[in-house]
């Protein structure tokens, strides 16, 4: 091995990482701090969905900081660490260890740093990552503007944007309508194509002081 010359990192060496960290192109890629409002806003989508998970006992929801991998991208990625996501399976025998394979839904809640040109083009090739490995549905959370674009996998260049007093379809079958609230929409399985066999809840954003609160209720 010529002098220099740098071992490409692996999954082993994203578990002995300390903070939180993707790996991408055998380098291990840290990933910085949020800010409040930003994990306030994570933290109500994560409720919202782990409560939908425990009540249907289909999926899970997972956190941020979760460590997802998948088979090496064309980027070279080969793990993700979303805000917030959804998974059905299949898990892992030891439970300590990441997750093997594509969330099937990602939420990604925009930070201090993930304003500008190269922010954008940063967050449109990490979507491009996580449909190319199998995620369905990714949303872009702008805590600022208090809004959402919704991508999904079959129409990645053309996002549903959620916002106060609007209304739009999240598929051919089902409609956000907001009335009162920010945002009302139909369940993560409509937007995610895989309502079929799957209740019917509505997500509901509304105000709760500075920090959006997310809740699930029942049509």
């Amino acid at each position: 091995m010529a002098l220099g010359t740098q071992l490409k990192a692996t999954v082993d060496d994203l578990y002995r990482e300390k903070g939180k960290a993707e790996l991408i192109g055998g380098r291990i890629i840290p990933l910085l701090p949020t800010g409040r409002k930003p994990n306030r806003t994570a933290a109500r989508i994560f409720k919202s969905l782990d409560d939908f998970a425990e009540a249907t006992g289909q999926v899970e929801a997972c956190t941020d900081n979760m460590g997802v991998t998948v088979p090496e991208l064309s980027s070279g990625r080969e793990s993700f660490s979303p805000d917030v996501s959804f998974y059905s399976g299949p898990f892992p025998a030891n439970d300590m260890r990441f997750i093997a394979g594509p969330r099937t839904f990602a939420v990604e809640v925009r930070s201090q740093s993930d304003y500008g040109e190269a922010a954008e083009e940063e967050m449109a090739a990490k979507r491009a990552d996580y449909f190319e490995a199998g995620t369905r549905v990714v949303w872009d959370v702008d805590p600022k503007a208090e809004s959402v674009n919704i991508y999904r996998h079959d129409a990645p260049e053309h996002p549903i944007t959620r916002g106060r007093g609007e209304t739009a379809d999240a598929t051919p079958s089902r409609r956000f309508s907001v009335g009162a609230c920010p945002w009302t929409a139909s369940s993560p399985e409509s937007i995610m194509g895989l309502d079929e066999a799957r209740p019917n809840p509505s997500w509901r954003r509304r105000r709760e002081g500075p920090v959006p609160c997310w809740t699930v209720r029942s049509r």
